[in-house]
């Protein structure tokens, strides 16, 4: 299960070789919408890639911080740098190609 982070631990949980931010809130819809597929792919790459999850409605700063300006957004962190960003809703298949080219990316 995805880290829920807070303002407080936000820079603590993006430490690490890949993390990967979902920024949401609990009234938006397509953030629902994203939710079980996070989930599939945390199953999938949970060994390889740290999942976190940011609700925008705790911390409007930090999600300014990181150029959140609609949700869901999903910001791949690399040693507590944000690296990229992706915003709206995205199938599992496409996702994954995504993740894999990031993964292949860090591994150079």
């Amino acid at each position: 299960m995805a880290v829920s982070a807070t303002k407080d631990n936000f820079k603590e949980n993006t430490q690490g070789t890949m993390t990967l931010v979902d920024f949401w809130a609990p009234w938006c819809a397509p953030c629902k919408m994203m939710e079980p597929v996070l989930d599939q792919l945390e199953q999938q790459y949970g060994k390889q890639i740290k999942f976190v999850k940011f609700n925008v409605d705790d911390s409007q700063d930090i999600a300014m911080e990181y150029k959140v300006m609609s949700i869901p957004s999903l910001v791949v962190f690399n040693e507590g740098v944000a690296k990229e960003k992706v915003t709206g809703v995205y199938p599992k298949d496409k996702l994954s190609k995504y993740l894999d080219k990031k993964i292949e990316q860090l591994e150079k």
